[in-house]
């Protein structure tokens, strides 16, 4: 998948680097649970690439031709674990991102998570993608927000892979449904 500035695109051994990079960045995981160290993040990386292989689509490594091969992910993702939000009875289809630091601020994520939501709606026939986050992450609830989400204020929820009391076990729960 093409955007103007980004190609979206299935994940290439090569990337395992980058990404480990990436996950063991104490600021780009600040609001998940832990850093990942290199064995979990290839771990994390070769089921995200089985994913894209098995139902042709999900978290897409994300390139910025002429700048660099690989800064990240962007996608779509089933959660693993079940989840206290619904989307028409069913686990909801997620929108997710995760891009290097040297990378914020320059709108690649929303770009991609846009091309991603008309993905899920024009190919896919989703009638309904959700995002979520915790409360304090303004940066992702910008990218939510920018790309025509709407915040639910009636679905914030406890992660259910968090201990009660963690500090990042409440979240917020943006939607878009297909229009």
């Amino acid at each position: 998948m093409r955007t103007a500035r980004l190609v979206l695109r299935a994940w290439r051994l090569e990337d395992l680097a980058a990404f480990r990079i990436i996950n063991a960045d104490h600021e780009v995981m600040a609001l998940m649970p832990s850093v990942l160290d290199d064995d979990q993040s290839d771990a994390q990386a070769l089921r995200i690439m089985d994913n894209i292989a098995t139902r042709g689509w999900g978290l897409w490594a994300v390139e910025v031709p002429g700048i660099s091969p690989f800064v990240g992910y962007v996608g779509l993702n089933e959660p693993a674990q079940p989840m206290p939000f619904q989307v028409d009875g069913k686990p909801g289809v997620e929108l997710a991102w995760r891009l290097s630091r040297q990378h914020w601020g320059q709108g690649y994520a929303s770009e991609a998570a846009a091309a991603c939501m008309d993905f899920a709606f024009s190919t896919l026939g989703l009638d309904e993608v959700v995002a979520y986050t915790v409360p304090h992450n303004t940066r992702s609830r910008g990218v939510m927000e920018r790309i025509g989400m709407d915040y639910d204020k009636g679905g914030d929820f406890d992660h259910p892979i968090l201990a009660q009391g963690h500090p990042l076990r409440r979240h917020v729960l943006y939607r878009k449904r297909r229009p």
